[in-house]
């Protein structure tokens, strides 16, 4: 569907935190509920006390709580207690670990990159270094996964792992005894000014880290000559309310609404900024697409509601639900949506839902299916849709945030060959081996030096060959565009290996319709 994350889903698919899933909705916690007999619980105590056979209640309720919650909504959950620490690390901020990124390689956990300030650095473990011995087992070439790898990593701070590593140049396996720690994980993936008045700022989630570290990149990009400020929220799956709001707050004068919320049982709660924000100079583009969901959607409401900053891309996922957590006595945790998001203009965030999780699911589908990720003309909204902000601009509701500016989807119709190289992962695996192979010399120069480098020594005819060692069919030729794509992502993938995502993504934003569509917009306000 979208270009961007058909040619890097491969390449995030096989990524992995040695942490667990990623996690990111608008949410709050609650304590422990307090034990209140129901028919549930007596059903289970009269099968515990009564079945013919011997039962696991335990496993018999985390089979059946699932299809229960079904029936409400589709962010009303039970979490086994298992996965909840997953589940929150992220917007948590850390977690964990031995504080590295790796892939699976040649059945071989290979190191793609070390994680500032975790364990692994300060023991000098390096990218391109492969995982050999996991606590004196051999887990290289005995099928090793991205999950069987991550349960042997990540543990509790304090705890040990020996792991014996291979590194090229260097005969013998070499022996690191890592004692895990808190890794701290940034929401923030990428800073830097695009001109000379055009700070650009992509963040992931809405973690407990997210506002200092975006203050941070403001007043780094401000001593750059920062006028003008995108805010890259496409993909971001949300976070925490009060880290949005907080955000949202610099942008806002006094009493202007961010959010509010309405639950069956409560008054509505308004959120409003308190004129004390420091971003209020700045002009804004905020970037969202169909996977923007909840606190960005939040803050793109807040932003075009009132009329602060212009929202470009495609209409947002419609996540709109506060939820809340409830522990339960063996720290199981139940999520249950009790209120809804409405911007300020009055429009309800979350999407229609008619019971059935399957249309749910499959709502993104049908929108590419009508047309509406890639053609503004198939976008129509019933008048009962119709809200007015404060300053008598018109916006529609029924779900998600549909932008200012529609950037539609990027579609192309590639050939069999190159979708082959992208979803298979080739071309990403071609540039890892590229950059390991060259990695001493490269780590010393600049991205554009890299680039050049690369350029002139890492060919598509190499990449072809590359995959034919793969197993994949070349029987046809890449035609133009595909092969300046190729040439690309290649570049692409070998400066982050060598450098870092910050890099990775001044490359690949080099030419993003929607960044250049932002920047087009805000030069029309003026300077």
């Amino acid at each position: 569907m979208k270009n961007k994350i058909v040619i890097l889903l491969p390449f995030l698919l096989a990524l992995a935190f040695a942490c667990g899933v990623w996690f990111c909705g608008a949410f709050k916690f609650s304590g422990p509920l307090p034990q209140q007999p129901s028919k549930i619980s007596e059903i289970l105590q009269l099968i515990e006390r009564e079945y013919v056979e011997d039962i696991n209640i335990d496993s018999l309720t985390n089979d059946f709580l699932p299809d229960l919650f079904e029936k409400l909504d589709p962010h009303s959950s039970y979490i086994s207690s298992e996965a909840y620490r997953d589940l929150t690390d992220p917007i948590r901020g850390s977690f964990e670990g031995i504080g590295v990124q790796f892939n699976i390689q040649n059945d071989t956990v290979v190191i793609v990159q070390v994680i500032h300030g975790g364990p692994s650095e300060r023991l000098n473990i390096l990218a391109g270094d492969r995982i050999v011995t996991v606590n004196d087992t051999i887990i290289a070439g005995n099928g090793i996964t991205n999950e069987k790898t991550v349960k042997l990593l990540k543990g509790p701070s304090g705890t040990k792992v020996k792991v014996g590593i291979k590194r090229n140049g260097v005969e013998d396996l070499i022996p690191f005894e890592i004692t895990r720690g808190a890794i701290p994980i940034t929401s923030i993936d990428a800073s830097y000014m695009i001109d000379d008045k055009t700070g650009y700022v992509s963040l992931n989630c809405f973690s407990q880290t997210t506002y200092d570290e975006f203050m941070e990149a403001v007043s780094k990009l401000r001593s750059q000559g920062m006028k003008n400020i995108i805010v890259d929220l496409r993909e971001n799956g949300g976070g925490l309310l009060y880290t949005v709001v907080d955000l949202s707050n610099e942008f806002l004068e006094e009493g202007d609404i961010i959010v509010f919320t309405k639950g069956r049982n409560s008054q509505p709660e308004y959120y409003k900024a308190d004129g004390m924000g420091t971003c209020k100079d700045l002009k804004i583009a905020v970037l969202v697409n169909e996977y923007s969901a909840s606190a960005s959607e939040i803050f793109a409401g807040a932003m075009q509601d009132n009329s602060r900053g212009i929202v470009v891309g495609r209409r947002t996922y419609g996540k709109g639900c506060v939820n809340e957590d409830f522990t339960l006595h063996d720290s199981s945790v139940i999520r249950l949506t009790i209120k809804k998001f409405y911007t300020p203009s009055g429009r309800c965030i979350q999407k229609p839902y008619n019971g059935s999780l399957t249309d749910y699911d499959r709502e993104l589908v049908d929108r590419y299916a009508r047309g509406e990720l890639l053609d503004a003309d198939s976008i129509n909204f019933p008048d009962s849709l119709r809200y007015t902000t404060r300053s008598g601009k018109v916006v529609y509701g029924g779900g998600g945030i549909m932008p200012d500016v529609f950037v539609p989807m990027k579609e192309k119709s590639y050939s069999p060959l190159f979708w082959n190289l992208s979803s298979r992962g080739i071309i990403h695996n071609f540039a890892f081996a590229f950059s390991d192979k060259h990695r001493q010399s490269l780590k010393t120069q600049s991205k554009d030096e890299i680039v050049s480098f690369t350029e002139k020594n890492a060919t598509v005819e190499d990449l072809l060959k590359f995959a034919k060692t793969c197993g994949v069919e070349v029987s046809e030729k890449l035609n133009a565009e595909e092969y300046a794509l190729a040439k690309k992502f290649i570049c692409c993938y070998v400066v982050r290996n060598i450098l870092s995502d910050q890099e990775f993504l001044e490359l690949f934003n080099s030419d993003d319709a929607t960044i250049l569509k932002a920047l087009e917009e805000l030069e029309k306000q003026g300077s």
